[in-house]
C-alpha cells in the first residue's frame, strides 16, 4: 500500500483515487508492460498520481518507464491529449496559492543533433520575418538542472504549481537557504538543488535520492538536522537560472562543435543535470516566437537517450483514425528499449509502408531516442507490404490521399464514430465519465451523434446496461458541462475540424464572435495571423460539415465566455495596438482578469519586456529584472492606478 508520506503528498496535491484503488496503482507501477491494457481514465489517473509522488520526492516508478511507457501509451493513444500539453505541476505545499508573476512553462525536448536542426530553422524563418540576421543571432547554451523549480520575484519564492498559480514557500529563504553563487534575490525562475559531492557523502543515508531532500527543505514541517546543515553548508541552495554558467555564441559556431558545448556545459556544474538548454537570446524574437500552453518556442532541451534495437515485424496493423486515415501498426516481436518493453510501433502513413516494404518478416531497427513513441529509424530486410484495400472497422472501400489511404464513410464508420465523440467530451474537459468504454456502450445501443448522448436521461442509461449510480452521474455530468463556463474557442476546437485545434481556434475568436464563423470567407480567416491560404481552405470545408452539429448543440445552452475583442472602440481607445505587460501583485483583480480586459480593449498582452513592449504596469512586490529592462529599452512605466486611470479615460 502507499506510504504514508506518499499519501501526506497526493492530500497535498488535492489528489484522490477514483478510476484506481492503491493495490492497483502499485500492481501498475511494478507491471509497466500492462500500460495498454489500462483504460484512458486510467492512464491519466496513474499518470497524474505518478507525476505528483515524484515531484514530492516520493516516486511509484521510474523516470524511463514514466516517459517510455505510461506516457508513450497515452501519446500513441491520443497524441494531442491535454494531459501532454500542459505543464505537469509541481506537488503542492502548505502555504497561500498565489498566481506566478510570470508562467513557468515546460521546455520541449529533443534527442538529435536534426531535431535541433530544425529548431534552428524555425528560428531562422521567424528572424527573417522580424528583418533579423540569423547569422548574427546569438544563442545560449546552459545546463538543465534536475531540481525543484520556483520562482523568485525578490519578495515571495512561488513553486511552479500548475505553471500559472503556485505556493509561497519564502520559509526557505527563512531557513537560511541562499542563493547560489551569492547572488541577490529577485533574479527569477530558478531551481532548488543540491550538491552531488555532498549529498552522496552526507544524504545519501538519510534520504533515498536527491528529489527526496529537496522536497524535505520546502516542507512546512521542521527541517531534519541533516536538512538544517546541508543549507548552513549550502551545499543546498536555490540556482537561478540567470546565474547558470552559459555558452554563447552563433549558430555556425554551435553547429559546428555541437558535441563539445554540449558536454562541456552538460558537466559543468556540482548539481544533478538531466541535459542542457538552448535558447535565442534576442528580445525581439523571443517575443515575436511566443509560447505554446506548454513551452516556449524559443527554447528547447536536449536530452541524450538514445537506444536501438534490430526487430522483426510480426504483422501490420491498420487502425482507423477519427479523420478517416488509416494508420498502420506495426506489430513486433516484444523489445526493451530505454525503460520500456516495446511490442508496436507506429508507421507514418501506408505510403511509408509500401515505400519500405514494411510487413510480416521484415527487419527494422527500432530508435527510443527519447521520444514517447517508437521510431521505425530503418528497414533493414524489406518485405513485400500488405495493403489494405477495405477500411478495418467498416469495410469501406479506401482511397488514396496522397501518401494516405483514407476511408470516406465518415458518417457511418464505426471507428471514425467513436473517436469524434471521445475526442468531444476530452477536449470540452468539463465532464468526466465519457471515455472510451462509455462511447463504445452508447454505439453499441444506436447513440452515434454528441446531441444525441446529451437527450440521454438517467433511465436511458439504465436500460443500456449502465448501473444505476453510473447512470445518474453520467446525467449529472452532462449537464455540468453545460453549466460550467467554458471557452468559446474550446467549445468549438471539440468538433474536431481539420486544422482547427485549440491553439487555431483561440487565434481565430478574437477576431469573429463564434456564431458567424460560418459565414467568413477564405480572406476573412487568411486575414487573421497565423492562418495560411491552404489552412482556411480546409477550414472552410470543415466548418461547414460540422455546422448541423453545431446548431443543435449550440441550442442547449452551454456556458460559453466569449473572447472576442469588441473592436468598435479599437482607434479611439489608448490601449488600441499598444502591447502591455503586467508584472507583480495587483489590487484591480486577478492577472489573468486584467490581461483579459486589456485584450478587450484592443491591447496586445506581452510576458516579457521587449523593445516592442508599450507599457509595462506594475503592481506590488515587483522584482528588479523587468524594472530594469523596461527603463533599458525606454517603456513607459506605469503604477496600477495610472493604469485604471488610462483605461478609464
Amino acid at each position: 500500500m502507499l506510504t504514508q508520506n506518499q499519501k501526506a503528498i497526493l492530500s497535498r496535491s488535492q489528489l484522490t483515487l477514483t478510476e484506481l484503488d492503491e493495490k492497483k496503482l502499485l500492481h501498475i507501477a511494478s507491471h509497466p508492460d500492462r500500460a495498454e491494457h489500462l483504460s484512458d481514465a486510467e492512464l491519466v489517473e496513474f499518470l497524474t498520481i505518478a507525476n505528483a509522488l515524484y515531484r514530492g520526492g516520493d516516486a511509484i516508478v521510474s523516470d524511463a518507464d514514466y516517459d517510455f511507457v505510461f506516457q508513450a501509451e497515452l501519446k500513441k493513444r491520443h497524441p494531442n491529449h491535454p494531459f501532454l500539453h500542459r505543464v505537469e505541476p509541481e506537488s503542492a505545499f502548505t502555504g497561500k496559492t498565489v498566481e506566478l508573476p510570470v508562467h513557468m512553462l515546460s521546455t520541449d525536448k529533443a534527442y538529435s543533433l536534426d531535431e535541433i536542426k530544425r529548431w534552428a530553422a524555425r528560428i531562422e524563418k521567424a528572424a527573417e520575418e522580424l528583418g533579423k540576421s540569423f547569422p548574427d543571432l546569438t544563442f545560449r547554451v546552459t545546463p538543465k538542472l534536475d531540481g525543484y523549480a520556483a520562482y523568485d520575484d525578490g519578495a515571495i519564492l512561488y513553486t511552479r504549481g500548475d505553471g500559472r498559480k503556485g505556493t509561497d514557500i519564502s520559509r526557505v529563504f527563512e531557513r537560511g537557504l541562499k542563493v547560489a553563487n551569492g547572488g541577490d534575490r529577485g533574479l527569477g525562475a530558478g531551481e532548488i538543488v543540491i550538491s552531488k559531492s555532498y549529498f552522496q557523502q552526507r544524504l545519501a543515508n538519510h534520504f533515498d535520492n536527491a528529489r527526496n531532500f529537496q522536497a524535505s527543505v520546502i516542507k512546512e514541517k521542521e527541517l531534519e538536522e541533516h536538512a538544517e546543515q546541508a543549507i548552513r553548508d549550502q551545499a543546498a541552495v536555490f540556482y537561478p537560472f540567470a546565474l547558470l554558467p552559459a555558452w554563447t555564441g552563433s549558430w555556425k559556431q554551435l553547429s559546428n562543435d555541437f558535441e563539445g558545448i554540449i558536454q562541456t556545459i552538460w558537466h559543468k556544474l556540482d548539481y544533478d543535470v538531466d541535459g542542457v538548454i538552448l535558447e535565442i537570446t534576442d528580445p525581439d524574437l523571443k517575443e515575436y516566437m511566443g509560447a505554446t500552453r506548454h513551452h516556449h518556442r524559443w527554447q528547447i532541451a536536449y536530452k541524450e537517450n538514445v537506444e536501438t534495437a534490430e526487430v522483426e515485424v510480426l504483422n501490420v496493423t491498420p487502425q482507423t483514425s477519427r479523420s478517416g486515415r488509416i494508420t498502420p501498426v506495426a506489430e513486433l516481436e516484444p523489445t526493451r528499449l530505454s525503460g520500456a518493453l516495446l511490442s508496436r510501433a507506429t508507421a507514418h502513413h501506408y505510403k511509408m509502408v509500401q515505400d519500405k516494404g514494411i510487413g510480416p518478416g521484415a527487419i527494422i531497427r527500432l530508435a527510443r531516442s527519447g521520444e514517447v513513441i517508437p521510431k521505425i529509424e530503418e528497414v533493414i530486410m524489406a518485405v513485400e507490404p500488405q495493403i489494405p484495400e477495405h477500411c478495418p472497422s467498416c469495410g469501406t472501400e479506401l482511397v488514396w490521399d496522397n501518401d494516405y489511404l483514407i476511408c470516406t464513410n465518415n458518417l457511418e464508420c464505426p471507428a471514425q464514430i467513436t473517436h469524434s465523440l471521445e475526442h468531444f467530451f476530452r477536449v470540452l474537459k468539463n465532464n468526466d465519465g465519457f471515455g472510451p468504454a462509455t462511447i463504445k456502450k452508447l454505439y453499441q445501443h444506436d447513440i452515434r451523434t454528441v446531441d444525441a448522448i446529451y437527450q440521454l436521461s438517467v433511465e436511458q442509461f439504465e436500460a443500456m446496461g449502465f448501473g444505476p449510480k453510473q447512470s445518474q452521474n453520467l446525467v449529472e455530468q452532462l449537464q455540468r458541462s453545460r453549466n460550467e463556463a467554458i471557452e468559446d474557442w474550446r467549445f468549438l476546437a471539440a468538433f474536431g475540424v481539420f486544422r482547427m485545434g485549440l491553439g487555431n481556434c483561440e487565434k481565430l475568436l478574437p477576431h469573429y464572435p463564434l456564431t458567424d464563423i460560418f459565414q467568413l470567407s477564405e480572406q476573412d480567416i487568411v486575414a487573421v495571423e497565423g492562418f495560411a491560404e491552404k489552412t482556411a481552405t480546409v477550414v472552410i470545408k470543415g466548418l461547414a460539415k460540422i455546422k448541423p452539429l453545431f446548431d443543435k448543440l449550440y441550442r442547449l445552452g452551454f456556458n460559453l465566455e466569449s473572447s472576442t475583442i469588441d473592436r468598435s472602440r479599437d482607434n479611439q481607445h489608448p490601449l488600441a495596438g499598444k502591447l502591455v505587460v503586467f508584472t507583480g501583485a495587483m489590487q484591480h483583480g486577478s492577472r489573468d482578469d486584467m490581461k483579459k480586459e486589456a485584450k478587450a480593449l484592443g491591447a496586445k498582452v506581452g510576458s516579457s519586456v521587449s523593445g516592442k513592449t508599450d507599457y509595462l504596469v506594475i503592481g506590488e512586490k515587483v522584482g528588479e529584472t523587468k524594472l530594469n529592462a523596461a527603463r533599458d529599452k525606454g517603456v513607459a512605466i506605469l503604477t496600477e492606478r495610472q493604469y485604471l486611470d488610462l483605461i478609464k479615460s
